[in-house]
Formats: structure tokens, sequence, C-alpha cells
């Protein structure tokens, strides 16, 4: 069978046939899924993929497609090794679950107990820490995706009296007999096993050869294959690692409305829970999703980073990724394009992913830039009442394209002015001290020359309480120190 191709400016046609799609069968439904998945993976210039999906006990789709290697044409199969990145913090909120189970750690504890030069405010628990909530004024408010995660290796460590690679050892790796997995302490690890190995590449331009980060922690280092991700999943499923109640504390957001729990996020669409997770170095990606009420799975491994990075996943939406809704359409909501409100929805979600996707790709090939105008537009014009939907991912969005516009020399770009600037002040009423909102409205006004507002939002970063220094508070800090 031929397979669907896909490259630069395609993606408009993909997103725009979504709205008419017939009723599927389970042969079509596989047909589909597959024609998608290859668009995306040339759209996106991945050069390797691993796709697995499980139906209940049964895997009814598995797919291995380009290159483990480039260069000696060695192809992607069920025993190629992936880094799967932040995919690794599953694998420590199971470690997490299974200590308070055990009476070793209790997820109300300070984190201060466990480390001498206590740095973290005296009311921040395990369990802000393990559900990323530990930043702001009150721990356990926000959401805001968190370096602090990687804390918890010393954790695990100091509750078990063991080190971290013997903890998931004894806990996972061993009685799951995952043969595949691993830490990925150094690259002596890589050469004392016989095993294909998926080379890192990045995509500047061109598709160009990467590097591996080598290290680990709670936060990230597991090297494994999707078959071994399908084999953790069912020992989830069966409850024969952690108990049932474990799972349901680690996939419940930690309050309605916040999209993480512990170790793995956890949100609702169109009335389907949906428990996943993703990973993404700079030469790699992964991600992992569940469906519970239609015992559903979907695995991803690739071997760049563009199946993470152009979704802003950490922004806790799946749906802003074309991967996840192409599951999702064809494996969970059964869409057909009959305008129910379900469809509604769904090609909505299309619209916003497709743009956000082409925002990206705009960096590469500046024709993206009006595929991603156009899918806003229509956006806009057939779902008017965008604060209902606004996101930091559609934020996001719209500063993207100025910054290419500004980067590429392509003059100003005011297209979603208003909408812009709407929209980062709903975000901000929504939560004050939202710092994405405000390096992106900073930014904004940065670049229209209004330095005073501009200073404001740069401002109300750097003196938010009890945030890391993360990336957007050492920029505020920059330009504060620049626009004195």
């Amino acid at each position: 069978m031929k397979r669907a191709v896909i490259t630069f400016s395609g993606i408009f046609l993909l997103i725009a046939s979504c709205a008419e799609t017939e009723q599927p069968s389970k042969t079509t439904t596989k047909v589909h899924f597959e024609n998608e998945i290859d668009s995306l993976q040339a759209y996106f210039q991945i050069p390797g993929m691993a796709i697995l999906v499980k139906k209940d006990d049964e895997i009814v789709y598995e797919d291995y497609v380009g290159f483990s290697n480039l260069e000696k044409k060695t192809k992607v199969d069920s025993t190629t090794l992936f880094p799967i990145a932040s995919l690794t913090k599953v694998f420590s909120g199971i470690t997490m679950m299974s200590l308070a189970e055990n009476k070793k750690i209790s997820l109300e504890e300070p984190a201060n107990t466990y480390f001498e030069s206590a740095p973290f405010s005296d009311d921040i628990q395990l369990k802000h820490i393990a559900s990323h909530t530990s930043q702001g004024a009150v721990p356990g408010k926000h959401f805001y995706y968190s370096s602090r995660f990687g804390a918890l290796t010393k954790v695990m460590e100091t509750a078990s009296g063991q080190p971290f690679e013997n903890i998931l050892d004894s806990l996972i790796i061993e009685p799951l007999q995952l043969t595949h997995t691993f830490l990925l302490k150094d690259s002596t690890v890589l050469k004392n096993r016989d095993e294909i190995f998926a080379q890192p590449y990045l995509f500047q331009d061109s598709v160009q050869k990467g590097f591996v980060d080598y290290g680990f922690s709670a936060s990230a280092g597991i090297v494994t294959t999707a078959r071994d991700l399908m084999k953790l999943d069912d020992a989830l499923d069966a409850h024969t690692i952690i108990s049932e109640a474990g799972k349901k504390s680690m996939f419940t957001p930690f309050k309605p409305e916040l999209p993480y729990g512990y170790g793995i996020f956890s949100e609702t669409f169109l009335d389907n829970q949906l428990i996943w997770a993703y990973g993404q170095y700079d030469c790699y990606s992964s991600l992992w999703l569940k469906v519970p009420s239609k015992n559903l799975t979907l695995i991803l491994l690739a071997n760049n980073n563009l199946m993470s990075d152009p979704a802003r996943l950490i922004y806790g939406n799946a749906t802003s990724s074309l991967f996840v809704l192409g599951f999702l359409k064809h494996f969970v909501l059964n869409a057909n394009g009959t305008g129910t409100k379900g469809d509604e929805i769904l090609y909505r979600e299309q619209l916003r992913a497709g743009a956000l996707a082409a925002s990206f790709m705009a960096q590469f090939n500046t024709a993206e830039m009006d595929v991603s105008k156009k899918l806003l537009h229509r956006l806009f014009a057939k779902y008017p009442s965008y604060l209902a939907y606004a996101d930091l991912s559609l934020l996001h969005n719209l500063s993207f394209l100025k910054d290419v516009a500004l980067y590429k020399e392509l003059g100003p770009f005011n297209d979603f002015d208003e909408e812009f600037v709407k929209i980062g002040e709903h975000l901000l009423k929504q939560d004050a001290n939202n710092p994405y909102a405000h390096y992106y409205l900073g930014s904004f006004y940065d670049k229209e020359g209004n330095k005073v507002l501009a200073r404001m939002h740069f401002q109300a970063i750097v003196n938010a309480e009890n945030f890391s220094n993360n990336w957007y508070v050492s920029e505020a800090k920059q330009w504060l120190a620049t626009h004195n």
C-alpha cells in the first residue's frame, strides 16, 4: 500500500480535510491513522518513529517507520532504543506512589525534610513538587511545569535507602522484565549493550546529526522501547506494581482545574479522561497517552524533538498535538463530520493545533506563516468567542508568529494584535502571576515599542514569590537590566 506523504504547507490541507471524514470501519480507522502519522512524520521531518496502540489487552496497531540511523539506512523496529526524556517522570510517579503505599514517605511531608540546605519554603510538601504545583505564593494553587521535580531523586533515594537506579530496577524494570529499559548514565552504557539505538537528529532547515543528553534524575534519563512501555502500561492496568487506589491517586488532577496528577498529566476532552505524559530532549521526543474509558493506550517514540516541541505540551493540553488529535479522531471519538458538538470541538482543536504547528515550522520555511495565519483566521471566524477556548498555547502561537516575522525581517506582523492582548489579559485575570502570560505580553509590548507596559510584565515575573530561576525569569531579568 502506498503511504501518504505531506511536506511543508501541506498541513493546511490536512486540517481542512478533517472537517469531512467518512464514517470509519475498523479497517479504515487503521488506514486513516497510518496515513495521518505518515503525513505528520514527513511534515515534522522526523527520521524514525515507533507507534503502538493497545485496546484492552491487545495491541491493535503497531508500526515502525523511517530510520534509526539515516547514514546507515538502519530502519526502526520493535527493538530500537529511544531516550524518553520526561516520560521518566511516569516511572518516578509510580515509585513515589509505591513508597507512599509502603509508608516510607508521606506526600504531605515538607520537602525540606530531605534536604539539609532547606532549598524550599516550609509550606512546600512532596505532593506539590510531584504535581508541579510548588511554585507561586500559595503552593498547590497553580500548575507550572517545574525543574523542581528532579529533587524527588534524593527524596526517593533517602526514603528507600537505595540509589535511584536500584529503586527502578527492583520495583519496575526487573519484575516486569523490561529488558530494553535502563538509565542513560553515560556513553559507556550504550557501548556495553548490543542493541540498536536510535541516533539523535536535529531539524534546522534540514535534517542534521544531533547529540545525546546523558545523565538521569527523577525527571529524565530513561532509555526504552515502545513494547517495554506497553508492558509498563499493562502492569498499571493490572495493578501489579501499585494498587488501584495508588494509580487513581496518581492519575487524578491535583485540583479539578489543574492538568497534572503525580508524575503524569490528567485532563478531560469531550467527556474522556486523558492520562498522558510526554518527553522532549533536543533530539528526541516521546508520548504516552491513555484513555481509560475506552481501555486505549497510545505510545509514540521519535528521534528528533518535533513530535513534542511544536505543540507546547508543557502547558498541559494534549490536544495541542496533531499526533494526539489524530489518535483521538480515529480510535476514540469516531468523528464523522456530521456536525455534532463533538465534531465541532475536535475540528476547532485541529485548527488550533495546526496553526500552532505551522507557526513553529515557519522558522524554517516562512511560507508556513501564511498557513498558520489562514488556520487562525478560519478559527477566529468559525469560533469567534475565542476567550472561551483561549489558553497559553494559543497565546504562544500568536507570539511566535510575531517572533518569526521579526527575526526573518518580514516586517511588522500585526494580524492578531487585538486577539493577542485580549487573550493575554484574560489569562492574567485567571492567574495574575502566570509567568508565561506575562512573558508573552512583555515581549509583545517590547516589539510595539511600549517599554512602560513591557517593563510592567517583566517586573511581574521577577517580583513573583517562590519561583525558581526558570528561563522566563532569566530573560525577564536580562530585559530589565538592559532597559533601565
